[in-house]
């Protein structure tokens, strides 16, 4: 593969951190600026809430830009944003920076994946889309852990510097090694690209996207107090099974990378159909802590194999017309899921059957993003499928 590619890696690599790392330093951070705990939780939303609506801000705005120099202009407010996040004085500003930071995330993730998939064979595209995104599992499985350590030891904006650095180094790697655009790009007007996105191919599957890891995040927001009230782990061993969790991630993003270079729509279909399962069946694994430690990690697995084929879908919805926008509201959804399936979990939680019940409400989400796909399918079919002969007389 291109060292582009590893390029790009750096660039998820520290956007992952960016996102998740406060979920460690909720603590901290509300003892500093004097909130509850449940108002600096809500520095998670807001900056899925940022991906949201930056992601087709962004991309429209930066639609006749070189896809290098979108890049590398999303870097800097990515490193921009984590510093004014570390300075921040008060919540209020804390939060605005986290907003601004995740302007950056979406249309990094859309356009580079437009240039990862340019940068390889046709029967590789499916591959480097996974191999961008082993950044953000990476992110999970070592940069969180030590952001959440350096945050603790030595106050949560230790942690934002030290991603900043982060952000100047992967600025630096992506001006080195990410290649200029061979041709300018065509010229877009961000009403067709937006005509393109409202086709009703590209909303189902951006709708499978959101339903796909909306059942990911309804059991992974709420994993710590599962294992620990459910399961019966002690809180130190939260850590070494959400360890478990992040080598899925990896293995699951570069086998859903695989299969979907070779057979594209079984991938998006059978994903879904063992995301599902595994959702179903953890309701009754998560009574035992070894059962609950091996699902956990399929978990990791059987989510991120679906963002590979699930880009790929999506993109190929949109061919001909806003791809990078596309890409990008493709990330956008990835994040509504998020968020969706945060709200669900709580909901069963809250008003339901209680943390026993949230994987098989969660096994759901994606039943129905798999009901989407196919209906999906079942429209191109007929969209295609040839207008019979008239007789002669």
């Amino acid at each position: 593969m291109p060292i582009a590619l590893y390029a790009l890696t750096a660039g998820a690599f520290g956007i992952g951190v960016t996102e998740f790392v406060i979920m460690g330093l909720l603590i901290e951070i509300s003892a500093d600026l004097g909130v509850s705990i449940a108002s600096a939780g809500l520095l998670i939303s807001g900056y899925a809430l940022g991906v949201v609506v930056g992601a087709p801000l962004m991309t429209a705005f930066t639609a006749r830009w070189p896809r290098k120099t979108v890049l590398l202009a999303l870097m800097v407010i990515f490193t921009l944003g984590n510093a004014a996040c570390a300075l921040a004085p008060d919540y209020g500003l804390l939060m605005a920076a986290r907003i601004l930071t995740a302007f950056a995330h979406g249309t990094f993730f859309g356009v580079g994946s437009v240039v990862a998939t340019g940068l390889v064979p046709q029967e590789r595209k499916a591959s480097a889309i996974a191999i961008m995104f082993t950044g953000l599992t990476i992110a999970n499985i070592l940069g969180v852990p030590f952001g959440t350590w350096l945050g603790q030891q030595l106050g949560w904006r230790a942690t934002f510097w030290a991603v900043t650095l982060v952000g100047i180094v992967a600025l630096a790697i992506i001006a080195a090694f990410v290649p200029k655009d061979k041709a300018a790009p065509e010229a877009s007007d961000w009403r067709t690209d937006l005509k393109a996105m409202a086709q009703r191919p590209v909303l189902l599957g951006l709708l499978t996207t959101v339903l796909g890891f909306a059942g990911v995040f309804a059991v992974f927001t709420y994993i710590a107090p599962i294992l620990t009230k459910v399961t019966g782990l002690g809180d130190s061993l939260v850590s070494p099974v959400m360890l478990v969790f992040g080598a899925g991630l990896i293995v699951g993003n570069l086998i859903g990378g695989r299969l979907a270079d070779r057979y594209l729509v079984p991938t998006v279909i059978g994903s879904m159909l063992v995301l599902a399962l595994v959702l179903g069946l953890m309701t009754f694994a998560i009574h035992d802590g070894i059962a609950a430690t091996i699902f956990v990690g399929l978990l990791g697995a059987a989510g991120f194999a679906t963002v590979p084929p699930l880009q790929i879908w999506v993109l190929e919805k949109a061919s001909g017309a806003g791809q990078s926008l596309a890409s990008s509201l493709n990330i956008a959804a990835f994040n509504l899921g998020n968020a969706l399936g945060a709200w669900a979990g709580g909901a069963v939680i809250d008003h339901g059957p209680g943390l026993t019940a949230v994987p098989l409400v969660a096994a759901l989400m994606p039943i129905g993003g798999l009901l989407v796909a196919l209906w999906s399918l079942r429209l191109d079919r007929k969209s295609t499928a040839p207008a019979p002969a008239l007789s002669g007389c």
